[in-house]
């Protein structure tokens, strides 16, 4: 039985999309088996989040600080969290999340596209055909 390495998506709003590579976790297993879906994005910072309608426990390997371009999900709010730069917790230019976040991959393209996001901005989440 083979194993899959990663999950892709796409992540698309009004002025951009940016695709993402995901490890096989317990979490990206339960956003697969929602997508597509619609959210409504939130800015904080350099982050970008929006809400899934996914409720999962936090995994072993949570982190709450990240580099950028890292797709985390945070639990406390049911949303994927995409830090691009500093939030306002941050300490100096670390990516620092809102509480330890579960690691699900990364932003294959330059993650700085995510300014382009303004709060409220619709936001579409799908699989790429493989």
């Amino acid at each position: 039985m083979q194993t899959p390495i990663s999950l892709q998506i796409r992540i698309s709003w009004p002025s951009g999309h940016l695709t993402a590579s995901l490890d096989d976790t317990p979490t990206t297993q339960a956003l697969a088996e929602t997508l597509p879906f619609v959210s409504t994005a939130r800015t904080w910072g350099k982050e970008v989040y929006f809400e899934t309608g996914v409720s999962v426990s936090r995994e072993t390997g949570a982190r709450e600080v990240v580099e950028p371009g890292t797709v985390a999900f945070w639990t406390d709010g049911d949303a994927l969290a995409l830090p691009y730069g500093p939030t306002p917790i941050s300490r100096g230019d670390e990516c620092r999340l809102a509480s330890p976040c579960n690691v699900l991959g990364r932003l294959d393209g330059d993650p700085g596209l995510l300014a382009t996001v303004r709060d409220g901005d619709p936001v579409r989440v799908e699989l790429l055909d493989a």
